[in-house]
């Protein structure tokens, strides 16, 4: 069901009935959004802000559960976010990365370390060819924000707290005849900053 409101097409399924489907099709792990492809449906009042919270009609979503089962049928299709079931297709807004990584898990070290992030809504991710750590720099500030791939074009944001810990784990090497500041999980150096640049 859906409504016209200044030439935009708002959407009217409730996120309860989200929730319940989410919840049918997560039985089994992550469902496979990527597979459906139902038609769209509208826009649905949900936001998810750039410290991870998620907003239904203004409100930030309280029940973790909840922001859980909403993530696992999360989508991103081009720019733009989606909640997809088998037979619904909404869209809702995310103001930066729609995960949060808060914590992660060194083991090894040097080139053979592996950095495994934990995230606001329990993923977890071992940055990696796969799962790529880049960091994007403000054009005005050079204030860094780092992000990791966590699944299907999903980033998290990796927390001030976090970055700092990468920080004191960085290393210089060379990336395309350029010394580069950065860290090396799973076989892979990811490049900060050019380490000329270091403060």
């Amino acid at each position: 069901m859906t409504k016209r409101d200044s030439g935009q097409m708002i959407v009217s399924p409730s996120a309860e009935a989200l929730a319940e489907a989410a919840k049918a099709a997560s039985e089994k792990g992550l469902p496979p959004v990527h597979l459906w492809n139902p038609e769209f449906c509208g826009e649905l009042d949900m936001r998810i802000s750039r410290d991870g919270t998620w907003f239904y009609l203004g409100t930030p979503i309280g029940r973790k559960e909840l922001v859980k089962l909403f993530s696992s049928i999360l989508r991103k299709d081009a720019d733009d976010y989606f909640l997809v079931t088998p037979v619904e297709k909404v869209g809702i807004q995310v103001e930066d990365a729609p995960f949060v990584a808060v914590d992660f898990e060194v083991s090894g070290a040097g080139r053979n370390q592996m950095l495994t992030f934990l995230t606001n809504v329990e993923d977890v991710a071992a940055a990696d060819p796969d799962h790529p750590i880049r960091v994007v720099r403000d054009a005005e500030t050079g204030e860094p924000s780092p992000y990791i791939l966590v699944r299907a074009n999903l980033e998290a944001l990796i927390d001030r707290k976090s970055f700092y810990r990468l920080v004191e784990l960085g290393a210089s090497e060379a990336v395309d005849g350029v010394d580069w500041f950065g860290v090396w999980s799973g076989g892979q150096f990811f490049p900060f900053i050019p380490t000329a640049e270091l403060p």
